[in-house]
């Protein structure tokens, strides 16, 4: 058996990730005509940094596009990992952008720049209320990866206008220059600790890793627990997407008609649905012992479920 059923929730995030496109390009033009006005390499450094942000953007509104796309008869399980790819692209180039900042940090350590505080406060001021509003619309996306690591750029760059705006005041009225790549480095460590976990997430999921939060014991266990089980073996679990999980698995039961054993099998899906959110289910029942390791071409009732 083979059941669909498709959200329409992609369609809000590719809108929320379309107004937040528009607000980056508005806010990056800001930051460039600032910058060339008041000399300020401190702000077109800061427009370099909002053009990744728009690169990521655009890379996770590309992904939410493909994941809408149905499944075809080249690609069954549709483009449910493109989110998955964006997701490690995206915390990927973070960490290219965190390295980035430790060395111009360095450099300005040996080599201080004049900061025009004023200008640059202001600027600042209206890239946290820019970038706080996008992070804010992206939240209601969060629980999906690819849409995980764009809020991670937002924010990133939210805390990092913020400091601009403190270490402009602090500039302002000590004139201690040496603030701005401290608070800089600062900034730059905390996206690399954010990035790390979206690529350990990612390449979990594209290696097909069992899913972050589960372990296989217990759910051969649930299995095992199910009445009528005799036994399960040969048991793979895997990630789809961020939020969609599969599982196959060779299960012994008593030599029964087909017709009987739908019983079984119901309570086989409950029990991986309920205990730990899976949806997709490919069983295959046996009455006999599998004498080959990694698999059983004996079986007696075949089943199929994808639920979303």
């Amino acid at each position: 058996m083979h059941v669909h059923a498709h959200s329409h929730a992609g369609s809000g995030t590719a809108r929320v990730l379309r107004v937040a496109l528009v607000l980056t390009v508005i806010y990056i033009a800001l930051l460039i005509v600032a910058g060339l006005r008041s000399h300020s390499l401190a702000l077109l450094a800061e427009a370099g940094h909002n053009v990744s942000d728009f690169l990521a953007l655009l890379i996770s509104w590309a992904a939410v596009y493909l994941e809408e796309r149905p499944p075809s008869a080249t690609k069954t399980f549709g483009y449910r990992r493109a989110g998955v790819i964006a997701a490690f692209i995206n915390a990927s180039s973070l960490v290219v952008i965190a390295l980035l900042i430790f060395y111009e940090a360095v450099q300005r350590f040996y080599h201080p720049t004049e900061v025009h505080a004023v200008t640059m406060m202001w600027v600042a001021a209206a890239g946290v209320l820019l970038n706080g509003v996008i992070a804010a619309l992206l939240m209601r996306s969060h629980s999906d990866l690819n849409i995980r690591s764009a809020i991670i750029h937002e924010v990133g760059d939210t805390l990092s206008t913020a400091a601009v705006i403190l270490g402009g005041a602090i500039i302002l009225y000590t004139g201690k220059t040496i603030v701005d790549p401290l608070l800089s480095m600062m900034i730059g460590g905390l996206i690399l600790w954010s990035s790390f976990g979206i690529i350990r997430e990612s390449l979990n999921i594209l290696l097909e890793g069992i899913p972050h939060g589960m372990e296989l014991e217990h759910i051969v266990e649930c299995i095992r627990g199910v009445r009528g089980v005799l036994d399960v073996h040969d048991l793979h679990v895997w990630s789809i997407g961020s939020e969609s999980h599969a599982l196959s698995a060779h299960v012994k039961i008593d030599d029964i008609p087909p017709s009987e054993s739908e019983d079984i099998m119901a309570r086989i899906r409950a029990a991986v649905h309920d205990g730990f959110h899976i949806h997709h289910t490919t069983i295959q029942f046996e009455s006999a012992v599998c004498d080959i390791p990694h698999g059983c071409n004996t079986p007696v009732h075949d089943a199929h479920e994808h639920t979303d």
